[in-house]
């Protein structure tokens, strides 16, 4: 993204984990160095910002003026909370890029399904039929389908494309076991549909990865023909494939897990595929029997979404350097895109409906728009920790985050949802009645001085907005504007989400902040 950006890189995480010292030692070293961004792609799941060393070192590095990108966490194998969801900080989720990898499987009876590989030579299949198994059927143990080792016997698969179930182990470890059993081919199936992402590895045989309708066909077809094949062809590259972007299956969700007043992920960007440099020390599969050595490798995660991010953030820092962290985040987050150029909201893979703010926080990045905002939402360190006194923390506490003298006012009333942030997340009671909160935000001009006028929509009846003043009129340069919006709300049931968008559009500029509702029966 900045091509010409000068990189430091400090190691904090090691193959048993990342320590919490190591990681406060290098957010230090960079704080040293004098680093204008910080690329994270690291974090755990805590209960509270207190124990979290990347959001202890996170404050302390925007407290000294640079802007702390971060990956939201990644929910496969397992289901994870999102990580890094301090304010201070930008969440960063992944998204599918428009670049696929096609391959085909075509069966003895004609039909044709579409999967991906990346694959890109037949050998050593002949570009003929040959047999098609499933690896059930060749095991002689339970649960053979998942192709692990020991699973299929030696000879059971020889000359064969072996059809193999997603799970339990690597995708490429069950590629070798099935090439061990002499199999010279294997169709790796999901059992669960998503919309479009399919897994995709460095196999070391011929490879199509396919979704759970094709698996289905393809095993009926199996069941019924004694004598079934199979034959593969590999498209390599395709562009402009479409829908894009997606919100990646394995992006971690909202709501934020250590407080319902932040509404996390902030943003998202590709993270799917993404082509990242690789260490010659091992193999793209992380296999010990893997000899091959590559210079790059196809990664995907909230990991490979963040850089993006940040580089970005330096293109933006260059261009503005006067800009504060919060300044730098605002203008990512209110630039976002949700919709494609038809209009319609972009879609979140694992259900194949329309992304929420849980999921993709404001939306895609948009590194143009990003460079000239109109207005920011800016915050300072002090916001910070009046944030961090709503939340009750205590002097104690808050020194683990700050080196400087500070104190919660006795008596003051803070208020989180108060914080100058660039979204809302506004919870709600599920008692009977009305609910009606007040969210109070300040915006900055950076752009042309102009007029803007402010809208709001929300995706339920529950809940109406009401926006105070409908217009700003800026007249010079940093100029600030303030405004209050009212949530009046209807019960709901406990665990109810709904969502809505605010935005302030004036001349050339849309500055836009979405809005999450939930209700929980303990508020």
């Amino acid at each position: 993204m900045a091509p010409h950006a000068r990189l430091a890189v400090y190691k904090a995480c090691w193959r048993r984990g990342c320590f919490g010292s190591d990681v406060l030692a290098a957010f230090d070293t960079a704080i040293y160095d004098g680093v204008n961004i910080l690329s994270v792609s690291a974090g755990i799941s805590t209960s509270d910002f207190f124990t979290d060393p990347f959001s202890q070192g996170a404050f302390k590095a925007v407290s000294h003026g640079i802007l702390v990108s971060t990956s939201a966490g990644n929910n496969v194998p397992t289901t994870q909370p999102l990580t890094n969801v301090a304010p201070w900080v930008i969440t960063v989720g992944a998204s599918s890029l428009d670049r696929d990898f096609p391959a085909y499987v075509t069966l003895g009876n004609g039909k044709k399904f579409s999967g991906v590989s990346l694959y890109t030579s037949e050998e050593p299949l002949s570009g003929s039929m040959v047999p098609l198994v499933l690896a059930g059927n060749i095991s002689n143990i339970t649960n053979g389908n998942l192709c692990f080792p020991g699973s299929l016997p030696p000879g059971s698969a020889t000359g064969k494309i072996v059809m193999c179930e997603i799970g339990l182990i690597s995708n490429v470890r069950k590629g070798l076991v099935v090439k061990a059993a002499g199999g010279v081919g294997m169709i790796l199936a999901n059992t669960v549909y998503h919309l479009k992402e399919l897994e995709i590895d460095f196999q070391l045989i011929p490879t199509v990865v396919i979704d759970k309708r094709a698996r289905d066909e393809i095993m009926s077809y199996i069941v019924s023909n004694h004598t079934s094949k199979a034959k593969f062809t590999f498209q390599g590259t395709k562009l402009g494939v479409q829908p894009s972007p997606i919100v990646s299956r394995l992006s971690s969700r909202g709501p934020n897990p250590d407080t319902p007043y932040l509404l996390k992920p902030d943003i998202i960007a590709p993270g799917v595929n993404i082509l990242a440099g690789w260490t010659g020390k091992g193999s793209p599969t992380k296999l010990q029997d893997d000899p091959r050595r590559v210079e790059f490798n196809l990664l995907s995660g909230t990991s490979m979404a963040c850089p993006h991010v940040s580089g970005i953030a330096v293109l933006i820092k260059i261009a503005h350097p006067e800009w504060s962290p919060a300044a730098i985040q605002s203008a990512l987050m209110t630039t976002a895109y949700n919709t494609y150029k038809n209009g319609k909201e972009l879609l979140d893979v694992e259900t194949g409906k329309p992304a929420t703010p849980f999921d993709l926080g404001a939306g895609h990045v948009d590194p143009v728009s990003a460079l000239n905002p109109g207005l920011v939402y800016n915050a300072s360190t002090e916001d910070y920790l009046s944030f961090l006194c709503a939340l009750n923390y205590s002097s104690t506490d808050i020194r683990t985050f700050y080196d400087k003298t500070f104190e919660c006012v006795k008596g003051k009333k803070y208020r989180a949802e108060d914080l100058n942030y660039p979204s809302f997340a506004v919870p709600l009671s599920t008692g009977l009645g009305q609910t009606v909160v007040k969210y109070t935000r300040t915006l900055t001009n950076v752009g042309t001085p102009t007029t803007y006028k402010v809208s709001a929509s929300s995706k339920t009846h529950a809940v109406k907005i009401k926006v105070e003043p409908e217009e700003l009129t800026f007249i010079k340069k940093n100029e600030k504007k303030m405004y209050t919006v009212t949530f009046n709300a209807t019960s709901m049931p406990a665990g109810t989400t709904s969502y809505g968008r605010l935005a302030w559009s004036g001349g050339k500029y849309l500055v836009s902040s979405p809005i999450a509702f939930s209700w929980d029966s303990q508020l």
